[in-house]
């Protein structure tokens, strides 16, 4: 190997250990928050309708910027982007570590999303730029398999930094890795390619879009409060699609638009995305497992968060191998056995009933997030490999974003099914919890809840059969018009 070569060898891995470490922090903050929020209630005297914007705040933040930041990472550098986010993120957990009220950490936790949607952006656009294109599945597989990480560990860790150090320093863990991780990407990652000098931001375009991921994001939360039929959510719900519209004229005129509507020209690319966006309905979905693990089959909770690790730990195993397969055959042909094993799996699960054993529900999980990783990485790869170069960032923002948006709308439209399937089998008092259900009929709710979640993936793995078909004829064409010019 050349000296040159083994340098750039060196510096790959060091700049996928600094994207490594910015992506488990962020995956990892989400998960260990969710655990710290009955504590804050009692330390930091607050109601649980309150402390829910602790999450609230730092979701809704990345919703409204993931495509804002990806743009101006096209613009600015990616990698420069990049650091700043992980600076911010970095100060943001130290603020939160040190807030005195839960209105300060509310108001920190927003400054703490501000820093991770720089890095959610822009992280696979900087992977991509940074490998070859025959590792590309690879290396985005091991960043699928690193949020996997941080997702299965967040719980475990979280109730261990709680139990014996204190809530604070679940979001002070944060400053060594992100000093670190500021170091290593500023040292090791190069220049990003970037559009034309003389381009302009679209401040229109971008604020029609925040405003209009802003209504959807909070109907999609609140609205799990009041009813989806509330007067103020449909309302937003009507703001958001207004902005969509509004958006898509405004970006046909503009000379320099936030999202280049020729991205979509190739219709793979469009075709992915909501590929991607349906299968993370499935993922926001899957919230209702624990009321089954805990009401009906009487888990602790310590129980229940190491059976709700097999899902992350399966993901995480499959999604650097599903990487290196697409880099081998093609990512298309991975990610639809990736969605057979995800049907498959919700399949398994809605056949869950009150005698199933906690291996019973291992080897019913298993194959959700093994399919979960065989997707999810050749899928990325698929997004970022169909994308100009200098739109990376932007192409791996709507990765991201579709990400986000597909988990807002799993949960509430879970619980809505959940709640309308438990409903329809037990009369309950106007305003009572469903979870107050008998078991049996919990059982229910679960199990036809996974069963209209395989019939929206079922959905993805038709999308996935037409993309690999389209795929297949545009490369017989290209051969044949190849062959034909020499």
């Amino acid at each position: 190997m050349h000296p040159d070569d083994s340098d750039i060898h060196s510096r790959k891995w060091w700049a996928m250990l600094g994207i490594g470490l910015g992506v488990l922090m962020s995956t990892l903050d989400s998960s260990i928050v969710n655990v710290s929020l009955p504590t804050l209630v009692d330390e930091l005297d607050t109601t649980f309708a309150i402390v829910q914007w602790v999450v609230l705040s730092y979701l809704l933040v990345i919703a409204c910027l993931i495509l804002i930041v990806a743009r101006l990472g096209d613009m600015l550098g990616k990698n420069r982007v990049y650091n700043v986010g992980l600076v911010l993120f970095t100060i943001g957990s130290l603020l939160c570590g040190l807030s005195p009220g839960v209105g300060w950490l509310i108001g920190f936790r927003a400054l703490q999303g501000c820093g991770a949607v720089m890095m959610t952006s822009l992280g696979s656009a900087i992977l991509t730029e940074v490998f070859p294109s025959s590792e590309r599945g690879r290396a985005l597989g091991i960043s699928g398999g690193i949020v996997s990480v941080g997702i299965a560990l967040g719980p475990a860790v979280g109730g261990l930094l709680i139990g014996t150090v204190g809530w604070r320093s679940v979001f002070l863990v944060n400053v060594p890795l992100g000093i670190l991780a500021a170091v290593i990407v500023y040292k090791v990652v190069p220049p990003s390619i970037r559009g034309e000098s003389n381009q302009r931001f679209d401040l229109s375009g971008a604020l029609i879009m925040f405003v209009a991921l802003g209504a959807y994001a909070l109907a999609m939360t609140i609205g799990q409060e009041t009813g989806f039929m509330h007067p103020l959510i449909l309302g937003l719900i009507a703001a958001a699609l207004v902005g969509l519209i509004a958006f898509v004229l405004v970006e046909k005129r503009v000379a320099d638009p936030m999202i280049d509507p020729s991205m979509f020209k190739d219709v793979l690319f469009g075709v992915n995305l909501v590929m991607g966006f349906l299968v993370f309905i499935m993922i926001g979905g899957q919230f209702v497992i624990p009321f089954y693990l805990e009401l009906v089959k009487g888990y602790s909770p310590l129980q229940v968060g190491l059976l709700m690790m097999v899902f992350p730990v399966m993901m995480g195993l499959f999604a650097p191998v599903s990487g290196a397969l697409s880099d081998r055959f093609g990512s298309r042909m991975i990610s639809l056995l990736g969605l057979v094993a995800i049907v498959i799996g919700c399949l398994l699960l809605s056949t869950l009933h009150a005698g199933v054993g906690m291996w019973g529900y291992v080897w019913r999980m298993a194959p959700l997030g093994m399919g979960m990783g065989m997707f999810n990485s050749p899928n990325n790869s698929a997004i970022m490999g169909t994308a100009p170069r200098e739109r990376l960032g932007v192409a791996s923002g709507l990765m991201a974003l579709s990400r986000v948006l597909g988990q807002t709308s799993g949960l509430p439209l879970a619980g809505a099914i959940f709640s309308a399937l438990v409903l329809t089998q037990v009369s309950l008092p106007v305003g009572a919890d469903v979870t107050t259900a008998p078991p049996d009929v919990l059982v229910y709710g679960v199990a036809g809840t996974f069963r209209v979640t395989a019939a929206i993936i079922a959905v993805s793995t038709v999308l996935a059969a037409v993309a690999l078909w389209i795929d297949s004829r545009q490369k017989k064409s290209a051969a044949l018009l190849s062959d034909s010019v020499s």
